[in-house]
């Protein structure tokens, strides 16, 4: 059986040196995990065929090389997107990944960002997610100016979703929710049939196994986006990943695809390894650092009783930096022996 795009990749063991968090970005861009997120996550393609939406992801932003497999020349990652936002007077962002898909029968573009998100929780990050996701769908929205829009024409706006993997979430916390930007009357009974559903953010809520609390279960989330991510980002073994990737949630494994599973896996060994490492060394260090204050420690107290012994005056002692415990334990030392 010749391997697919997909497989290939799986099976690479080395890399070219990327970090962990960018083969996650790289494996969450492959089409086909591209797809299942859009279905599940954005209402317009909720109904269409996984295969409908793959064909939906447009190529005006260079959508993955064709591979060389015949037959699989819409499957591959999203590469050469222009993730770097500068809006003049703005500053500069940059999305994980940025891409443009199109609903034929309806006749809407829609701009979407993807971004992984390690913690959610606002103590790590310094602020709260939900005010960094509205800030990145107005970014969206701002930078459309001269290029989806001119002038004034502002019905010319396209609709903007940012798709936030949030990967710290508690054993009973899968789920999905939505940042929406609508009207709604307030006062009086005007009705206007204009729906303004141009921003939309969602936060898709992964569990991580290395967060869950000691005696709480995991057991598989009932909504098939959030298993999927799961097994995707866990660190089961390649082959069973594979395995269940194919069987349960029926991808092609591609040379890409596989290739990055492999690499991730291999990080994720790589950093457990560097963690014991480390936790190691730091035992050994701080092991290393007692010893030498504890030196240190004795050294003082002996050239006090040097310096009693010499005949100086507790002033004079405490005027060269000692302490008076110091002083006291070396005091005593010293009548002690004496």
């Amino acid at each position: 059986m010749i391997k697919t795009n997909l497989a290939q990749t799986v099976d690479a063991i080395n890399d070219s040196g990327l970090t962990y968090d960018t083969n996650v970005k790289y494996l969450l861009a492959d089409r086909q995990i591209l797809s299942r997120i859009l279905k599940y996550t954005i209402e317009e393609f909720r109904d269409m065929d996984v295969q409908d939406i793959m064909d939906s992801i447009s190529d005006d932003i260079e959508i993955g090389t064709k591979p060389v497999d015949a037959g699989l020349a819409n499957l591959g990652r999203v590469k050469g997107t222009a993730t770097e936002d500068n809006v003049p007077g703005e500053g500069i962002i940059y999305y994980d990944i940025r891409f443009t898909a199109y609903h034929k029968e309806k006749e809407i573009k829609i701009l979407i960002n993807i971004e992984a998100q390690k913690s959610s929780d606002s103590g790590k990050l310094g602020y709260h997610l939900e005010n960094r996701i509205v800030f990145y769908l107005a970014r969206m929205i701002s930078a459309q100016k001269q290029t989806e829009f001119f002038h004034s024409d502002f019905d010319n706006l396209k609709k903007v979703r940012s798709i936030w993997l949030c990967m710290d979430n508690d054993a009973a916390e899968d789920s999905i929710e939505e940042i929406s930007f609508d009207r709604k009357t307030v006062f009086g009974n005007k009705k206007n049939p204009y729906h303004a559903d141009l921003m939309k953010g969602i936060i898709v809520n992964i569990r991580d196994g290395e967060n869950i609390s000691a005696g709480e279960a995991i057991t598989k989330s009932q909504n098939v986006l959030i298993a999927m991510l799961e097994e995707l980002l866990s660190k089961k073994d390649v082959e069973e990943k594979k395995r269940i990737l194919a069987d349960e949630y029926g991808m092609i494994m591609t040379a890409e695809l596989e290739r990055r599973i492999q690499i991730m896996c291999n990080w994720s060994e790589a950093i457990a390894d560097r963690a014991l490492e480390r936790g190691m060394k730091r035992g050994i260090e701080r092991g290393i650092k007692q010893g030498i204050n504890q030196g240190i420690a004795k050294e003082r107290i002996a050239a006090i009783g040097r310096m009693l012994r010499a005949g100086a005056t507790r002033e004079q002692i405490l005027a060269y930096g000692y302490t008076e415990d110091e002083y006291a334990e070396a005091e005593g030392s010293v009548y002690a022996n004496s």
